[in-house]
């Protein structure tokens, strides 16, 4: 895409041919408002496109003959015969969806047995709420069309579009093409979708029908590619497979997320970029072997049907091989005017062919993406250049600011949220995405015949992969990184509205200067001082209650450099594992799980990557079994043992003591406690010895297990004391009292839902003597000695 901005930024100031703009609208506009109101929105737009049609044409037929109303009477035909095939066959498929029986069904929560096709490739289901219910087994999509169905053993006319929410194992392995009958339970479909039902399954996948061969040689090279990628480490091995064919079934969530909140998830999708990638390498070495125009298209064209074989040819991949060949042809024909019509013809073919694609984020982005690349990035490009920016740099700047200010209105509507750090987290990754590609996609066609090569290639790719973990774990962990913004349809018009102004006012001198002054000022106001001082983590930390949300996370150092014991790790990967490297923990001898709530073992897995581990301990409790499950399966999977606390227990390290001294009545545990006060009470409560004095590690024990505490006489006094529950109001009065802290560090997230921490708790704390200490206000909190006492550093919160 760069090269073909150089070869058009002399040129950007000719008029743009706009004539298939209007028919690409109507094609649009009609089937999103019919799968938003009704197949007969869908009719209303394609007549009024009609009309439209109509009266331009009889206009132009009565001008004078010229090249203007030439060109307006082409766009009148192709308007016209897009409103003819939107009045017409889309405007009957939404109809037959509308009305699809199984809509019906869906509403009365029948069973169901369905005979379908594989519509795509299976895609993880990675919701930590679903997979509470679901035993704590990955779940997975699978789009499927329907050939026939059977509700109450009575046939169900139905050929719609239904979704599957299926286990893990044996779906997962279904390929696009596979006949496949299923058994479940029916759900309606979201409003505003083509998809007429979700279903529940349960068992395996039944009477499965062969893949396309196609389909089977693209699998064995995925899996290929997988394999080679196993002499990367863990992060980079899962994110190579996803930036050449978006296979993400090996990439951490950690890593996801930060892609994800440092604006680079469209890395580890297909999209339109990746095609242009390939492609432009294939042309680039067509044309060194000095093969001819038509001969270089051909065979890039070849390479881009292999390419979308490979990944797979779905709707969401069809669209990213059209938006990509947009960029292919424009680079072929060497006309940048060719850009646009080649857009609105794709935006055209695809919305007729699937209207889904008119309520799909994934391609309004690619769409409004490459309008912004065609539009506006090269008259940037140019004015940058005017005023004496390199070239190169002015080009380098101009694409991905181009892409956020067209993009950052759709995210904001639908996500809720804006990428801050997007820009500059584009422009770091930029200069190895190509060669990664192109690297990653020869090992993958050489994975299968010569192995060894495929591996050679893939370390060679190892560098650049790991600048791209890199670079979104930085920009992602930066304060600020990702701002709430409003959702829905008002918050993305306010978005635009925002970058509309910000265009036009950027246009002025003044105004480019006041926007300068502006940000200086924010920068100095805004930023928390304790980002800048005082200094994190203070040398001489003992504790460090780690700012992990609406869960917990503890930090005790052992008196060894880089060494530190961990207790609980948090509702999610990432934070915790952040807090970790700002304190230069790599060696964990030992990991404390105080229970087997999700806020509290979440992000297990992103503290256990990249360190070395000891042991993960656990007390008498296995509730809930979806969790211990997991625990105990990644336990076994890195080799870190997997043992159980008993009462009495203690260990030592250089400047640090733990003693486990309750629960002092655990509860009889099968795993199938409820949810709640059994699984907290049976929390691991820990005294422990530190050079800043004693601290209670408390867990989420309750009013229950804090009586057994008081009643076994059990000495509790500590000078600091880790809040029990977050603060909850299910905490003893008299318990906060044996205790007498002088620091409580209550673990919790900002603006949750529970009302943690309890004013009154707070309140006894105080009163008390306490200094309380909180992580949704004070962020990351350390506790250091401070001539005999313990004193508070905070390091600010980090958003």
């Amino acid at each position: 895409m760069t090269t073909w901005l150089q070869g058009e930024s002399s040129g950007v100031a000719r008029r743009q041919d706009l004539r298939l703009v209007p028919a690409a609208v109507v094609v649009w506009s009609s089937a999103l408002c019919g799968l938003l109101w009704g197949w007969w929105a869908c009719v209303l737009f394609g007549a009024v496109g009609l009309v439209v049609a109509a009266v331009v044409a009889r206009r132009c037929v009565r001008s004078r003959a010229g090249p203007v109303p030439d060109r307006r009477l082409a766009a009148a035909g192709a308007l016209a015969v897009c409103g003819l095939l939107t009045v017409g066959p889309q405007a009957i498929r939404l109809s037959s969806a509308e009305h699809d029986p199984l809509r019906e069904e869906a509403r009365q929560g029948s069973s169901v047995t369905v005979r379908a096709v594989v519509g795509e490739r299976p895609r993880a289901l990675r919701s930590a709420g679903y997979a509470d219910q679901r035993g704590g087994a990955r779940s997975v999509l699978v789009p499927v069309d329907v050939l026939s169905a059977t509700v109450h053993e009575r046939s169900v006319a139905s050929t719609g579009r239904v979704l599957l929410i299926a286990p893990f194992a044996g779906w997962s392995e279904l390929l696009p093409g596979q006949e496949v009958t299923a058994s479940g339970v029916l759900a309606p479909a979201r409003s505003g979708e083509l998809t007429v039902a979700v279903t529940y399954v349960r068992g395996p996948p039944e009477d499965t029908g062969d893949a396309p061969w196609w389909q089977v040689g693209a699998e064995s090279i995925r899996a290929a590619l997988r394999t080679v990628c196993g002499v990367l480490s863990d992060e980079p091995a899962g994110l190579l497979p996803g930036l050449v064919v978006g296979d993400t079934s090996a990439l951490p969530e950690r890593v996801e997320q930060e892609f994800l909140d440092a604006g680079l998830s469209h890395l580890t999708a297909v999209s339109g970029s990746n095609v242009a990638i390939i492609c432009g390498a294939v042309l680039l070495v067509a044309r060194a072997l000095r093969a001819g125009p038509r001969l270089s298209a051909i065979v890039a064209g070849a390479a881009l049907v292999g390419y979308v074989t490979l990944v797979g040819y779905e709707p969401s991949v069809l669209r990213a091989g059209v938006m990509g060949a947009v960029g292919l042809l424009a680079l072929v024909l060497g006309r940048q005017r060719s850009a646009m019509p080649a857009l609105a013809a794709a935006v055209c073919a695809l919305v007729l062919y699937d209207p889904a694609m008119a309520v799909s984020m994934g391609f309004a982005l690619s769409v409004v993406a490459t309008a912004g690349l065609v539009l506006l990035a090269p008259r940037w490009s140019e004015a940058m250049t005017r005023r004496r920016v390199p070239a190169g740099v002015a080009e380098g700047l101009a694409i991905p600011v181009a892409a956020f200010v067209v993009t950052a209105p759709i995210i904001a509507g639908m996500a809720g949220e804006v990428s801050l750090v997007s820009v500059v987290a584009n422009l770091l990754a930029a200069p190895v995405v190509a060669p990664v590609t192109v690297l990653g996609v020869v090992a993958a066609v050489l994975a299968g015949p010569w192995p060894a090569a495929a591996e050679v290639l893939v370390q060679v790719a190892g560098p650049g992969v790991s600048w791209l973990v890199f670079v979104a774990r930085e920009a992602a962990g930066l304060p600020g990184a990702v701002v709430s913004w409003p959702a829905g349809w008002w918050g993305g018009l306010l978005a635009a509205g925002v970058a509309g102004l910000l265009v036009l006012a950027l246009r002025y001198r003044q105004a480019r200067i006041a926007l300068a002054l502006t940000l200086v000022a924010l920068l100095v106001v805004l930023v928390p001082v304790q980002v800048v001082s005082p200094s994190w983590p203070p040398d001489d930390w003992a504790v460090v209650a780690c700012d992990v949300g609406q869960g917990d996370g503890l930090v005790l150092a052992t008196g060894e450099p880089g060494r530190a014991v961990v207790v609980d790790a948090g509702p999610e990967p990432g934070p915790l594992d952040r807090c970790l490297e700002r304190l230069g923990v790599d060696r964990v001898p030992l990991v404390v799980l105080s229970h087997l709530h999700a806020d509290h073992v979440g992000g297990l897995a992103s503290v256990l990557e990249g360190r070395a581990v000891g042991a993960v301990a656990v007390g008498p409790g296995r509730s809930p079994r979806w969790a211990w499950r997991e625990v105990a399966a990644e336990t076994s999977t890195r080799g870190i043992p997997l043992v159980e606390l008993g009462l009495g227990e203690r260990l030592d390290w250089p400047s640090l003591r733990l003693e486990v001294i309750g629960p002092r009545y655990a509860a009889p545990d099968s795993g199938d406690l409820e949810e709640g006060t059994e699984i907290n009470n049976n929390s691991l409560v820990v005294r422990a010895n530190t050079a800043a004095g004693r601290v209670l590690l408390t867990g989420d024990v309750e009013l229950a297990a804090q009586s057994d505490l008081l009643n076994a006489d059990t000495d509790l006094s500590a000078e600091i004391l880790k809040v029990p529950h977050h603060g909850s109001r299910y905490s003893l009065p008299p318990f906060m009292s044996a205790v007498a802290p002088r620091v409580a560090l209550v673990s919790v997230g900002a603006d949750n839902s529970y009302g943690h921490p309890n004013d009154t708790t707070l309140s006894v704390l105080t009163r008390g003597g306490a200094l309380v200490a909180r992580t949704d206000t004070g962020g990351d909190t350390a506790v250091v000695p401070d001539g005999g006492v313990p004193a508070v550093v905070r390091r600010g919160p980090s958003t």
